[in-house]
């Protein structure tokens, strides 16, 4: 019988350059992980996700310099809880029991950790998140 746990940590793509060390907190070890390869493997699912809500919000972040955009995606989801809430549903989804019992120990503290690897992904495709025509 297969295993979810399993089946989830094996679809994770690697992160070679997350380092662990013996001095890092269990948040950070968490961090690096759990939530940079499940965030890694959401990626396309996140451009999309935020392309939805840009489109919801009548487009105005299309006609925002690049600095208003990355602003615009920061408000988005540090002030739009229903968004953040849904952003966060697509990490903790993709957690192992273990991995959430382990999350709800300090649920404030990592989602502030997931939040912020979000927002820098989202910022990181900006060319992604154009419109294919002007």
């Amino acid at each position: 019988m297969r295993n979810r746990s399993t089946d989830l940590l094996q679809c994770r793509p690697q992160i070679p350059s997350a380092v662990f060390t013996e001095t890092m907190s269990s948040d950070e070890r968490f961090q690096n992980a759990t939530l940079r390869p499940i965030i890694k493997l959401q990626n396309d699912l996140f451009v999309e996700v935020f392309k939805n809500y840009v489109h919801k919000h009548k487009n105005v972040f299309y006609s925002l310099t690049v600095p208003k955009q990355m602003e615009y995606i920061e408000n988005a989801i540090q002030k739009d809880i229903k968004f953040r809430n849904s952003l966060k549903g697509m990490v903790i989804g993709h957690f192992t029991v273990e991995e959430y019992q382990f999350y709800i120990t300090n649920s404030s503290a990592l989602n502030k950790r997931m939040m912020n690897i979000v927002k820098d992904r989202l910022i990181d495709n900006l060319q992604i998140l154009q419109p294919l025509c002007a």
